[in-house]
């Protein structure tokens, strides 16, 4: 699948110059900019109503003109919902924040790569002549708690989760590298793996939900209410789902009754968010989706379809039996999987209603395919 980009060029003061020619990329995916040659700020268009692929336009920032730009007209008015990343001179606020981080642990001649830029972030790689040193991340206000998950999880497990070098405002957190590649597409052995490493954390965490809440982690415990809300557009348009919603304080109800305790999750648990190399053992990556819920969500999450994955339920439920004696893991986790749908539609609607409306063909198809899926997994 192919990516092609216009990028509209504003310089320094927010002053636009005009769009360079359509060229094509090597890469679909929306979000990745690091070929670019150019500090993109945000989306602006896309020829698709959903990703990846196709004609995309972007706003970029410049502080010299190129030659051959064409004459565009582009709506730039401010937007309350904008990123301060995307702002025009947010890029270089951050990475001056970031050079005096490096700076005061003693990290000094780094070149920064932007790599990754959208509405759920904004991801700069920082080299040094021996390597990568460390990564900015800077994450919009409805993911703040980021950070703070990050030092909480490392508290409990050191190497589990990358290290927190430092943490400012406007989301701003530079983490030092993670050697190894993501995972995306791993077996049945990594998510084993996985679901092992993290248990601890869970573990430490269940019955400390107050202190969860007070750190700023998001409160995604099981409200039938909150489910009912982000399905009704699509009541009549989805058959099943209305049924579904009906039936949700009941099904709830016996989740509840399995015993499994509320915890830190990590919300989106699968292996592209996982990182290793074949010295370490594996780091998990991308906390924005992180809260207060059921644990069964992440194994739900990891497993997914994969082959092998009932001996991962298996052992995943024989730690939870443990850890709470008399609980239902197993039967939690079938009674949560069209819940776990359900979730993702609530997630990707928050984050429509906090992002401007340039940015929502990031998402807008997200919510009835996670409230189709939800259908499709009730028995």
């Amino acid at each position: 699948m192919t990516r092609t980009v216009s990028l509209v060029l504003v310089d320094t003061s927010g002053r636009l110059l005009g769009a360079l020619p359509p060229f094509p990329v090597s890469t679909p995916w929306w979000q990745e900019v690091g070929e670019f040659g150019f500090t993109v700020l945000r989306l602006l268009h896309a020829e698709r109503d959903r990703p990846p692929g196709g004609h995309v336009t972007y706003l970029a920032e410049t502080r010299e003109r190129p030659a051959g730009l064409l004459p565009v007209e582009v709506d730039l008015s401010p937007h309350p919902l904008r990123a301060a990343y995307a702002e025009v001179g947010g890029p270089d606020a951050s990475l001056a924040w970031a050079a005096g981080a490096l700076d005061r642990i003693g990290i000094t001649g780094t070149v920064a790569h932007q790599q990754r830029t959208w509405n759920l972030s904004a991801i700069w790689r920082f080299d040094t002549p021996d390597g990568t040193a460390a990564w900015l991340k800077q994450v919009p206000e409805f993911f703040g708690h980021e950070a703070a998950v990050l030092r909480m999880v490392d508290s409990v497990s050191p190497g589990l989760v990358p290290y927190v070098l430092a943490a400012g405002e406007a989301g701003r957190m530079l983490l030092a590298h993670v050697p190894g590649q993501d995972r995306y597409e791993a077996g049945p052995e990594l998510c084993a793996e996985v679901a092992a490493a993290f248990h601890p954390v869970q573990e430490h965490f269940a019955g400390r939900v107050p202190e969860l809440i007070a750190a700023g982690v998001p409160d995604h415990r099981l409200h039938a209410e909150r489910f009912a809300t982000v399905a009704a557009p699509y009541l009549n348009d989805l058959p099943g789902l209305a049924e579904l919603i009906n039936d949700l304080p009941k099904r709830l109800a016996e989740v509840d009754a399995c015993g499994l305790p509320d915890t830190l999750i990590h919300g989106d648990l699968h292996t592209g968010n996982v990182r290793t190399d074949a010295a370490e053992p594996p780091v998990i990556v991308d906390w924005g989706d992180s809260g207060v819920g059921n644990p069964a969500f992440d194994i739900l999450r990891l497993i997914g379809a994969a082959p092998g994955r009932d001996g991962v339920l298996r052992a995943w439920a024989d730690r939870w039996r443990v850890t709470a004696p008399g609980s239902d893991p197993e039967r939690a986790v079938e009674l949560l999987r069209p819940v776990a749908a359900l979730r993702g539609a609530v997630t990707y609607a928050n984050f429509l209603a906090n992002i401007e409306p340039s940015e929502w063909p990031y998402h807008a198809g997200d919510v009835p395919d996670c409230l189709a899926e939800a259908v499709r997994a009730v028995p």
